[in-house]
């Protein structure tokens, strides 16, 4: 179960990125006994009425109101002119785990309509952001290029379209420069040449396919420090182009474009500090070139067809922070000369073809924070160095051919939060030291050899949302310390061979989602407790030896119930005849219960079903009418049970 989580890049030369944002958006507040220039509030005025504003995100702009105190105005703190616009659209969900209503919120705040030239009236305006709007019927607006006071304009995913007007090349004091989102299409970049203070420019999502002179534009410009064109629909036909002129790029992102092999010019730019080719289709070897660029700290080389081994110029990188060569069908070992990279903090060689063993030297990397090299054909043992690795937040081996024991000097690492080794060879005992990990959420160490019993120190992880030692050969009884991981919600523990009883502590993991413990040999009686976590979806203790009564209790609570596994064991469930289920599953194995004589009615609510096993659980009764015309795929639930149950029809 490898989760990859990416933490921000640690980047020294951000200070270089903070120059500009700074300048532009220096707070400025407005003088108390100042009221905003009436031309300049007109102006606003007349911008606002052309606007399409859902939300209602403008309601301060009204007429005679001091436009200094307005929603994303910034007034100069002495002369009250209007200096900053700050109207992006308010970012509050930027992931999938956002509800609807959330993302209708989102789509509501985004302003839209006509952008007035009115704007033009606001002389003394340096910063304009527009961005994460909704302006897909327009053009960027041609009257921007005479905006001469700008130093900064932020038009980013605001669905602008078509070309980009070239006399935003008049902007002579313009230090960022922000399209990335849109819509575009530019058939030269000539007019980027006229922003001669120009030192961020983002074009990320344009298609710049026919402009042939972006390379000639922009690594010539004497000023530019951070270069984005990611997914422009770049491709090759460069390499006879020289780059010496620039002195200046620190930053190159041409992510997500088509370059057949790995530009050379690339390594004539010696200023660079971060480079992102990922994305590219690459094709290897990678040129052993990259020593050229000694200030190197971050390598972003993911998702290319590399076929490669590692070059030894990239362990001479000592300022390198973040390496990424995941899925580059990487070959060969990794060398003891990784320990060259004292700065790294991200180092992510996964889902390749490496072989050999993990070196002992990987515990000089101090600095280290993520080490991911899951999905490679790595063998030998953990090594005893990683306790060394103080920082280290999530360490991802899984899906190799490890064997020997996890080191107890895992107990070091005080900042790990991931720790997942599965699907593995190893062998030997879950470490108690396992317990000092207070910062651990993930822990997985699934599809191994490991026997012996689950630590009682399992109970100390106060921050752990998903324990997984699934498929080993682990015995003894689940600990009463379970209990404690309030934080809790993925509990496996399947294919072992636990014994006992499942601990009644259960009951106090409130957050927990899934729970498996089936395939192992408990005993004892299926739990009241299951009946309080609320927070269940998946229940699935199938295959043990649980016997007794199970009541309608014992589900109480479990509304959010989508998956019932528990067949195979020696269980009674016959609830009342006008019980209604709290859940609708999609899936319920309960093989080998005993439900009968009668046909189960409280199968009749289980409106989102779509797998059903009642095969062998004492059911005499002829099929209702009622289960034929269930909303499901009747006919693949009809093999489960027709060994058991004659049909109505």
């Amino acid at each position: 179960m490898a989760i990859a989580t990416m933490t921000t890049l640690p980047i020294s030369f951000f200070p270089y990125l903070l120059l500009i944002p700074a300048i532009c958006f220096t707070i400025c507040h407005a003088n108390s006994n100042l009221l905003c220039i009436p031309s300049e509030r007109e102006a606003l005025l007349k911008f606002k009425n052309h606007l399409i504003d859902p939300s209602n995100r403008l309601s301060s702009w009204v007429e005679g109101g001091d436009c200094c105190d307005w929603t994303g105005v910034v007034c100069h703190n002495s002369t009250g002119h209007v200096n900053q616009l700050h109207l992006a659209a308010p970012l509050s969900v930027l992931d999938g785990l956002a509800t609807n209503a959330e993302w209708e919120a989102y789509n509501n705040s985004m302003l839209g309509g006509k952008i007035n030239p009115s704007l033009l009236e606001l002389k003394h305006l340096s910063s304009l952001d527009l961005s994460n709007n909704n302006f897909s019927s327009i053009h960027i607006p041609k009257f921007f290029g005479l905006l001469e006071s700008l130093t900064y304009l932020n038009l980013s995913g605001a669905l602008f379209q078509g070309a980009i007007p070239h006399n935003l090349g008049n902007l002579s004091k313009l230090q960022y420069l922000d399209l990335r989102g849109n819509d575009l299409e530019p058939k030269s970049l000539q007019w980027v040449s006229g922003l001669s203070s120009l030192q961020y420019l983002d074009l990320s999502y344009a298609n710049l396919s026919k402009a042939k002179d972006w390379i000639q534009v922009t690594f010539k410009h004497p000023t530019l420090l951070v270069l984005h064109l990611s997914d422009c629909d770049l491709e090759d036909g460069l390499s006879s182009i020289s780059a010496n002129s620039s002195k200046s790029l620190v930053v190159l992102d041409l992510s997500w474009n088509r370059f057949s092999s790995v530009p050379k010019w690339i390594f004539s730019l010696h200023g660079l500090v971060s480079i992102d080719l990922s994305s590219c289709s690459l094709q290897g070897p990678i040129l052993d070139y990259f020593g050229n660029i000694s200030f190197l700290e971050v390598l972003d080389l993911a998702f290319n067809n590399l076929n490669s081994s590692i070059p030894n110029s990239l362990y001479s990188l000592n300022r390198l922070q973040f390496l990424s060569l995941t899925e580059t069908q990487l070959q060969g070992t990794i060398s003891s000369s990784i320990g060259n990279l004292s700065s790294v903090t991200q180092l992510d060689l996964s889902e390749n073809q490496l072989n050999g063993q993990i070196p002992l030297s990987i515990g000089e990397l101090s600095s280290l924070k993520l080490f991911d090299v899951s999905k490679n054909q790595l063998n030998g043992q953990i090594p005893l160095s990683i306790g060394q690795l103080s920082s280290l937040e999530e360490f991802d081996v899984s899906e190799n051919q490890l064997n020997g024991q996890i080191p107890l000097s895992i107990g070091e690492l005080s900042s790990l939060k991931l720790f997942d080794v599965s699907e593995n060879q190893l062998n030997g005992q879950i470490p108690l030291s396992i317990g000092e990990l207070s910062s651990l959420k993930l822990f997985d160490v699934s599809e191994n050899q490991l026997n012996g019993q689950i630590p009682l120190s399992i109970g100390e992880l106060s921050s752990l949302k998903l324990f997984d030692v699934s498929e080993n050969q682990l015995n003894g009884q689940i600990p009463l310390s379970i209990g404690e991981v309030s934080s809790l919600k993925l509990f496996d523990v399947s294919k072992n061979q636990l014994s006992g009883q499942i601990p009644l502590s259960i009951r106090q993991l409130s957050s927990l989602e899934v729970f498996d413990v089936s395939e192992n040999q408990l005993n004892s009686t299926f739990p009241l407790s299951f009946g309080r976590l609320e927070s269940l979806e998946t229940l699935n203790c199938g295959y043990n030896l649980l016997e007794g009564v199970v009541s309608e209790t014992h589900f109480s609570n479990l509304t959010r119930l989508t998956t019932l596994a528990a067949s195979h064991n020696r269980l009674r469930f016959e609830p009342n005849s006008s019980w209604i289920p709290p859940f609708q599953c999609e899936s319920i194995e309960l093989g080998h219960w005993h439900l009968g004589p009668k046909f189960p009615q409280w199968l009749k609510f289980q409106k989102k079903l779509s797998y059903l096993d009642i095969s062998y659980a004492g059911i005499s009764d002829v099929m209702p009418t009622w289960f034929l015309n269930l909303p499901t795929q009747f006919e693949s639930l009809v093999q489960e049970f027709q060994t058991s149950c004659p049909l109505g029809f």
